[in-house]
């Protein structure tokens, strides 16, 4: 673990954000060129949206591995800003390619249905987030405000999972995957830590 752990020490942040890129380089040339099947608009939100929950679900990680001797919190913020932006643009791709600007049928699906509702509420969760993910925020807030704050990243999760299985007609294994990774992440974070045994005094 020791090696791992100087080896990611090494590796630049800006490696983890070109890295987190390649997946949005594919959709863009898969719409291009043609690559994304008989229904590529379907294709792109489903790509961005899965990407934007992967990228959640990793930056929710790091905790844990850091508690089992993996320390990679130095990327926590580009993983988090990696899953804003596929958010975001998951978000973009049904407002405009999928529901063409429609604006009077969006509102209508924010008050009818279900899965747009929720995953309404996670980009909301989100927004906060990245809006406050650079250090003069921390310094202006407050270590302890911030970190109430990103506490948001728990709703954005539960929501983003939430979202992909009520927008998923069939539970396959990697929804299945997707919804016990969240809520698996969640009850790590949320459930209070062991108590550390102090050392006896002489």
């Amino acid at each position: 673990m020791d090696r791992v752990n100087a080896f990611a020490r090494r590796v630049p942040t800006w490696v983890v954000y070109v890295l987190g890129l390649v997946p949005l380089g594919f959709l863009v040339w898969g719409a291009v060129f043609g690559g994304l099947g008989p229904d590529p608009v379907k294709a792109i939100e489903r790509g961005l949206g899965e990407r934007g929950l992967q990228f959640l679900l990793a930056s929710l990680a790091i905790t844990p591995l850091r508690r089992v001797g993996l320390n990679l919190i130095r990327f926590r913020r580009a993983l988090g800003l990696l899953a804003f932006l596929y958010v975001a643009l998951h978000l973009t791709a049904w407002v405009w390619l999928d529901m063409g600007l429609r604006w009077s049928e969006m509102a209508a699906d924010l008050t009818k249905r279900p899965f747009v509702i929720v995953g309404m509420i996670g980009f909301l969760a989100l927004l906060p987030l990245a809006a406050t993910s650079w250090n003069g925020a921390i310094r202006r807030m407050g270590a302890a405000a911030w970190n109430r704050l990103h506490k948001l990243a728990y709703l954005a999760i539960l929501a983003g999972v939430v979202h992909l299985a009520l927008l998923s007609k069939v539970w396959t294994t990697s929804v299945l995957v997707y919804v016990a990774l969240g809520l698996g992440l969640l009850a790590v974070r949320l459930l209070p830590r062991p108590m550390q045994r102090r050392p006896a005094s002489a």
